[in-house]
């Protein structure tokens, strides 16, 4: 009886991709970085290929016909990825701001004993600083935009005061080493006024709140926001982690006590976060002297308080 012959399968001869790709048949190994990404390459482009162990060193193989076509397609894609990532920004010139800052800390201790104390003022009746300056929804609603922001500088006790300074002031160290002190308070204050007033339409009339932390939470959003978008390329991938950080301690510091006003630190957040959006994009907008900032700083919460003040004494 004849025996079958037995089927042999010619297998397709398969040759190895040199590291250099214009080293022809050269069989040196691929790089870590070469063998996770070149085959997903060839993939994308239907190109056979596989990784094969060869005197203890991976190699990738592809069918001798595709091997010049497998050449082409991996060569372009070096050249169209040969500065990726992209370098990271050239670094900013730190500002040093500690003088400033300090005083600011100062000024806001001084008021703070300032305000427990009832003042007469010119002659007129006295003066209740917190009646007068906190954030009073239903007053807001009724036109006292200014309460919106003399609330920033009032606190209800020491402890109060202090921890928004202790957690203020190392945030808003770093965004004036950033952007310089003037322009930091200016964009901190305005975050913290529009926080109170995103806050004022949501909450009921009766609703009635003081302090610095929502522009606290306005310069977290400023700072997380700010990073990512100015690193977003060098970071590549990881570019959102300035952000989930940020929400990290938002959700930490920001939510947690009976009195705590989440909406106020939520809403000084995301106001912080849309400044610094808008600065990123419009840069040339804010192009005027730190001390400018700074003196239009000093202006609104003198302004503020002096609005205030009238409107109690009229």
């Amino acid at each position: 009886m004849d025996e079958k012959p037995s089927l042999k399968i010619d297998q397709l001869d398969w040759v190895a991709i040199p590291a250099q790709l214009q080293d022809g048949l050269s069989f040196r190994p691929l790089s870590k970085r070469q063998l996770k990404l070149w085959p997903l390459v060839l993939q994308a482009r239907s190109i056979p290929c596989r990784i094969e162990h060869i005197d203890d060193q991976r190699h990738m193989m592809v069918p001798a016909e595709y091997f010049q076509q497998a050449l082409e397609e991996l060569i372009a894609y070096e050249k169209e990825n040969r500065n990726w990532p992209p370098p990271p920004p050239a670094a900013i010139p730190l500002k040093n701001n500690q003088g400033t800052t300090f005083w600011v800390v100062i000024s806001l201790v001084i008021f703070h004993n300032i305000s427990t104390h009832q003042l007469q003022m010119f002659g007129s009746g006295a003066v209740d600083w917190f009646l007068a300056g906190n954030a009073d929804v239903g007053q807001i609603r009724n036109g006292q935009w200014w309460r919106t922001i003399t609330a920033l500088t009032l606190h209800s006790g020491n402890l109060h005061l202090f921890s928004n300074l202790a957690i203020g002031s190392v945030l808003i160290v770093r965004l004036c080493r950033t952007l310089g002190s003037g322009l930091a308070f200016f964009l901190v204050i305005c975050a913290g006024t529009l926080g109170n007033t995103l806050n004022a339409l949501l909450q009921s009339p009766a609703h009635r709140s003081v302090g610095a932390s929502t522009a606290v939470f306005g310069a977290l959003g400023l700072l997380a926001v700010y990073t990512m978008l100015r690193y977003r390329t060098s970071l590549w991938r990881h570019w959102p982690l300035p952000l989930a950080a940020a929400l990290g301690l938002l959700a930490m510091l920001g939510v947690g006590g009976d009195n705590t006003d989440v909406g106020a630190h939520l809403f000084g957040f995301l106001s912080g976060a849309l400044l610094a959006f808008f600065y990123s994009q419009l840069p040339m907008v804010f192009k005027v002297s730190n001390l400018s900032w700074g003196t239009i700083s000093l202006m609104l919460i003198v302004g503020a308080w002096w609005l205030a003040v009238n409107s109690v004494l009229a």
